[in-house]
């Protein structure tokens, strides 16, 4: 289990409250601060002193006004150099929790529209894996249930189905004819399998299994590239081009080339002929 300084360390290396994103540093200051036994002051008013108080009494009160000061420094430490100069005169860790409530959670509540704003006009494009794209929306959706934003899922789900890019509108065709109702999870486990389809089809396009070959081999050649073929009966002497229709290591040549007797090159049949 974590220590008290090394969680405290860690918090620290955290961002800086700026004004922007208060529910989200609320709660972070939140599970540190309750971690350290020391949130009960917010909810806990704080011990009146009064003459002839007992020991316990006084432990009592030494302990909150100690555990306040803890709260309210957690507090500032966690705030940019711009906003602690601004609370660091506040005299409880209440006065000062409440005065930021007031403040930013206010201004959070005005920016609900912006949220809700970037969802609708969010649309996914062509240029980015659509598993990428899916995640932003997550996130949009993450700052709906921290701002309290109550939305219908399977109007989520049918928005985000619309957002798809053109390329996917089979996909996005099938999803919307279905009989049954699914939800954001599993939605995103059907694109994430048809992306992943979609990225193996890609590369057997681009790498395809089988190769062509060029060349004579066993008495036979492949088709694929007529120059080529060509080449092979007229490159160096040893070969022997033979007339239209002759035959040359039991292949048909056919008409793939005429003989060219000015340059000695003779079908076998007519050499064979003037040697006799």
């Amino acid at each position: 289990m974590a220590t008290v300084r090394e969680m405290t360390s860690n918090f620290q290396k955290h961002d800086k409250f700026e004004g922007v994103g208060f529910r989200r540093w609320q709660k972070k200051m939140h599970f540190l601060l309750t971690y350290l036994s020391v949130a009960y002051v917010l909810s806990t008013p704080k011990p009146e002193f009064v003459e002839d108080e007992t020991l316990e009494a006084s432990r009592r009160r030494n302990k909150w006004e100690n555990d306040d000061y803890i709260y309210r420094g957690h507090i500032l430490n966690g705030m940019s150099d711009t906003l602690f100069d601004v609370y660091q005169f506040y005299e409880s860790a209440k006065m000062l929790w409440d005065d930021l409530e007031s403040k930013y959670m206010a201004e959070d509540a005005s920016s609900k529209k912006f949220y809700v704003s970037n969802f609708n006009n969010f649309k996914m494009n062509e240029t980015r894996p659509v598993m990428e794209q899916f995640h932003e929306i997550q996130r949009i959706l993450g700052s709906f249930k921290q701002h309290n934003i109550s939305m219908d899922e399977t109007f989520i789900v049918s928005s985000i189905i619309d957002k798809l890019p053109p390329s996917w509108k089979d996909v996005r065709n099938t999803l919307k004819h279905r009989k049954d109702d699914i939800n954001v999870e599993q939605l995103g486990a059907h694109l994430r399998i048809e992306e992943g389809i979609r990225v193996q089809d890609g590369q057997k396009e681009v790498n395809p299994n089988s190769s062509t070959i060029n060349m004579v081999e066993d008495g036979k050649f492949n088709d694929s590239n007529p120059k080529k073929r060509a080449n092979n009966f007229t490159k160096g002497n040893n070969f022997k081009k033979p007339k239209n229709g002759g035959v040359f290591n039991n292949v048909v040549v056919g008409s793939v080339a005429s003989p060219d007797t000015s340059k000695g090159l003779l079908p076998l049949e007519e050499k064979d002929e003037q040697k006799e």
